[in-house]
């Protein structure tokens, strides 16, 4: 890997972790909110507002713009956190997030700007999803259309609906991804409904799948690099993912699906958080000056 590589690689590593602070502080701040999922899939957001998706914050409504759909709408200070992060909203905004009258909701809404549809009733994401990509083929236009799901979802009948859609219409512009942190609010997934074997599933399906740990950039930027986008199937990214991932009592405890952290457990989770951005920091500049 090249110089310039290695400095995005540790770049959007910085960036997500100084998100996932963000998304701590938000939920500590408002005293609510989905924390486990929203930090398993800080990395995935991060790679693709910051290193995948053709967007523009001065202009977020431009008509060759990537769409992003979350369909786990209840992770959304995730989404909020990195819209900040990437300009499309006030860093200062997600101080209101909870509060009266903020346009920052407990799930995504169109009052937000860059957020492309309301979401959170699991199940609904990846056929808005399909929609939006066939409208891209109809139209001759391209753009792409990504879906983020939670695998706790995947037992919603619309999802399965979905995907024969997309490969019933040969959507190779569609690329939906699973938060596959195996908890979901009740349990893990497969003891509530059993997924496994999902991948066998989903190609069964008709999609072009891939596995991926998804909370390692590196990883993620490879396989997003690496799709093709002319071979008329869509595509399934598994993303392999821990959750409440960053924070060390929080990692794979299904309570942490919605907790909000007391006093002590912030200063400890963003104690955590801090020693990992200066790390980060110290490398990035060792890097710069190669």
């Amino acid at each position: 890997m090249t110089k310039e590589n290695s400095l995005e690689i540790l770049e959007l590593q910085l960036q997500a972790e100084k998100i996932r602070k963000k998304v701590v502080e938000m939920i500590f701040s408002s005293k609510s909110g989905h924390i486990g999922g929203s930090l398993s899939s800080v990395d995935i957001n991060t790679a693709l507002y910051f290193h995948v998706m053709n967007i523009d914050p001065e202009n977020a409504m431009k008509e060759d713009r990537d769409r992003f759909i979350l369909s786990k709408g209840h992770s959304v200070e995730a989404l909020y956190s990195v819209l900040a992060a990437r300009g499309f909203i006030k860093d200062s905004l997600l101080k209101t997030y909870g509060k009266f009258n903020s346009i920052l909701e407990g799930h995504p809404t169109k009052n937000v700007s860059g957020v492309e549809h309301n979401s959170g009733a699991l199940g609904h994401g990846l056929s808005v999803g399909v929609g939006i990509a066939l409208a891209a083929k109809m139209d001759n236009k391209s753009y792409r259309t990504y879906v983020l799901m939670g695998d706790g979802e995947q037992g919603e009948g619309s999802v399965y609906e979905a995907a024969m859609s997309a490969s019933h219409y040969k959507l190779d512009n569609l690329i939906a991804i699973i938060d596959r942190n195996e908890l979901q609010i009740s349990g893990n997934t497969e003891e509530v409904m059993m997924l496994e074997p999902i991948r066998k599933r989903w190609e069964a399906f008709g999609w072009e799948v891939f596995d991926v740990d998804g909370n390692d950039i590196r990883a993620l930027v490879d396989i997003f690099d690496n799709l093709h986008f002319n071979n008329k199937k869509p595509k399934l990214i598994i993303a392999h993912t821990i959750k409440g991932c960053g924070i060390s009592f929080m990692e794979r405890v299904a309570n942490w699906h919605h907790g909000v952290v007391n006093e002590k457990q912030y200063e400890e989770a963003i104690s955590e958080i801090n020693e990992r951005i200066m790390n980060l920091c110290i490398k990035n500049s060792a890097y710069e000056k190669r």
